[in-house]
């Protein structure tokens, strides 16, 4: 069993026990959270595609971490003026395992 969800602007192909980063969400550590947009469910009865979303499903998470990726460099210049700038960013996430998917 699997679901497609939407989850802060991306859509990730989900089993129960998975885990996953997503974008960082505003909940603690430890907190359970439910997300209500979902694409697709596939079960043993079959496959369901919603219209935009699955009309009752569920999918609920366990956050596990907030944290940062990797530091991405970023170097702009401009040949003969002597200008240049060197930049860095960290972009947060959320590492969440997934508890249940509920139709």
């Amino acid at each position: 069993m699997f679901a497609i969800v939407k989850i802060g602007g991306k859509q990730y192909k989900v089993k129960e026990g998975d885990i996953i980063f997503v974008e960082k969400l505003a909940n603690g550590e430890g907190e359970t959270v439910e997300f209500s947009e979902v694409m697709a469910v596939s079960q043993e009865s079959g496959f369901t595609v919603g219209t935009p979303t699955v009309a009752g499903a569920s999918v609920s998470a366990t956050i596990i971490k907030q944290g940062k990726d990797k530091k991405i460099y970023v170097m702009t210049y401009r040949p003969k003026k002597n200008s240049k700038r060197k930049l860095g960013h960290r972009q947060p996430h959320t590492k969440i395992q997934i508890q249940k998917i509920s139709v």
